[in-house]
């Protein structure tokens, strides 16, 4: 099971990278041709329906949860049943949020700061932008077959070709003179396209996924589960983006970009936890009878060490060129005005990665009313802190309370895995890592005092680098996963 879920997320983050390196190359063009406002504009079309998550009743993950113990039962009608049940709910509960997005779209745009000559566009935007919303809900559902027998390679070669074609038809588009409607057409296109290649692949997997039957024996688990999911999403979807709403609303749409771009660096290492998650919660699910617990908190250790391992360098590495990459990508003004919003944000994402794990768990015991209850616990104080520190210090105290919020949630959430599950994250030598990790961060008290790159910083990177490594293989990884992967790296390289 480690080898499935680590094939699993390799596969996974393989179709996050190429995805974003062909977005590393678009978006300039797409912030140039629609310019900082503009793109701003664009950024909230995507934002305000990601607000409306919780309108699949929760089904995405409750298809993935149950169908994964179906599966592991060996019953694929019964997991083609509940897929079946999981779509019919999540229409049921979409499609009228859809509507009333569509018909309310221009009071909606109404409520943000967006400039005058942008509200007719992006108030049709946002209608398309309702359409994409239910496309996607049933994106996630129709996967489960796929996710449950961890062919995460299926999954990702459907998501990322998709992603792809609509990344590169997005400044085409844009430069052929259709605007912001053009490019929110061209993500509407590329999720009917995915959609339809779910639809194939999952059905040449689980070959009884068309039917009419529902799997009515746990229609109320499911919808208890889905409910509980529900009332978090929408806290989720509120904390999750906040403070980006806010800095529209509060500061202006061009504040909004600083703070996106920056977000979107950052972003970029999740994408290896992100890819865990999706290979987790199924393998989480199909072990947790007494007789495969040890492999359960097997795998949960060795999800958080892996990720202790590479999260700190990776968060070096994209400080130290954050301000030369945010200047020659999006343009000086970016290279200004993004780069301390994205040291605030690397801060909180170091606990934020770490806590991918135990969310897979609590979501995989199907703790998803505990989850509901910490967002909503949450909640307020965020608002208050966003507002607060937005209003003073625009993107930078935004991303100072994303900060905050994140690294109190993940502590949260640790408590609760192991409460749950029995889980702990069997890190033996913490005080040798720690001491290490002070190693790691040299390099950026030499950028802040000299405030340039150099030989001499990339020298002092590497250093620290190298002992990094030496005290991690000392004190994070064992010895057995040591020989685990020089195993594996044999058999790839005899093959």
């Amino acid at each position: 099971m480690t080898t499935k879920v680590v094939k699993g997320s390799i596969w996974t983050l393989a179709g996050n990278v190429a995805p974003l390196a062909v977005s590393l190359v678009a978006t300039p063009f797409v912030i140039r041709l629609l310019g900082a406002e503009g793109y701003g504009v664009y950024i909230l079309i995507g934002l305000i329906p990601a607000y409306l998550g919780f309108a699949d009743f929760g089904m995405s993950m409750a298809s993935t949860k149950f169908g994964s113990e179906a599966y592991a039962e060996g019953d694929e009608d019964k997991e083609a049943r509940i897929v079946r049940t999981a779509a019919l709910i999540a229409l049921l509960t979409s499609v009228p949020i859809a509507g009333l997005l569509m018909i309310f779209a221009g009071s909606i745009i109404g409520l943000f700061n967006v400039p005058a000559e942008y509200l007719s566009e992006a108030t049709l935007a946002l209608r398309l932008a309702a359409v994409t919303f239910v496309i996607n809900i049933l994106c996630g559902i129709f996967n489960t077959p796929q996710l449950a027998r961890l062919r995460m390679d299926l999954n990702t070669f459907i998501n990322a070709s998709s992603r792809i074609l609509g990344l590169i038809a997005t400044p085409i588009v844009l430069y052929l003179g259709y605007g912001i409607v053009g490019a929110i057409s061209v993500l509407l296109t590329a999720s009917l396209l995915t959609l339809t290649g779910h639809l194939i692949v999952s059905h040449r997997l689980l070959p009884h996924l068309i039917g009419a039957t529902i799997e009515t024996r746990i229609l109320r688990t499911m919808s208890k589960f889905g409910g509980a999911l529900v009332v978090g999403a929408i806290a989720a979807a509120l904390l999750v983006n906040a403070e980006k709403g806010m800095l529209a609303a509060v500061v202006s749409a061009r504040d909004l970009a600083f703070y996106s771009v920056a977000f979107t660096l950052a972003g970029m290492i999740t994408l290896f936890s992100g890819s865990m998650i999706q290979s987790l919660i199924p393998a989480f699910s199909q072990l947790q009878t007494d007789e495969k617990k040890g492999q359960l908190k097997s795998i949960y250790s060795r999800g958080i060490r892996l990720s202790l391992v590479w999260v700190i360098p990776a968060m070096v590495l994209l400080a130290l060129v954050a301000k030369p990459f945010f200047t020659i990508w999006a343009g000086p003004e970016f290279g200004e005005n993004s780069v301390w919003p994205l040291y605030m944000l690397l801060a909180g994402l170091v606990f934020n990665i770490l806590a991918y794990v135990p969310h897979s768990v609590i979501l995989s015991f199907g703790r998803s009313d505990l989850l509901a209850k910490i967002y909503w616990i949450e909640l307020v104080p965020y608002i208050a802190a966003v507002w607060f520190l937005a209003d003073r210090f625009g993107a930078v105290g935004a991303a100072a309370a994303w900060t905050g919020r994140v690294v109190f949630d993940a502590f949260i959430q640790f408590y609760f895995a192991k409460k749950i599950a029995g889980v702990e994250s069997g890190i033996k030598r913490l005080p040798i890592f720690v001491l290490a990790t002070a190693t790691m961060m040299a390099p950026l008290v030499f950028l802040m005092a000299f405030d340039s790159l150099s030989p001499i910083m990339a020298g002092l990177t590497l250093a620290c680098l190298a002992v990094y490594i030496f005290a991690v293989s000392r004190s994070i990884i064992e010895k057995s996963e040591l020989a685990w992967f020089a195993e594996k790296l044999r058999a790839r390289f005899a093959v």
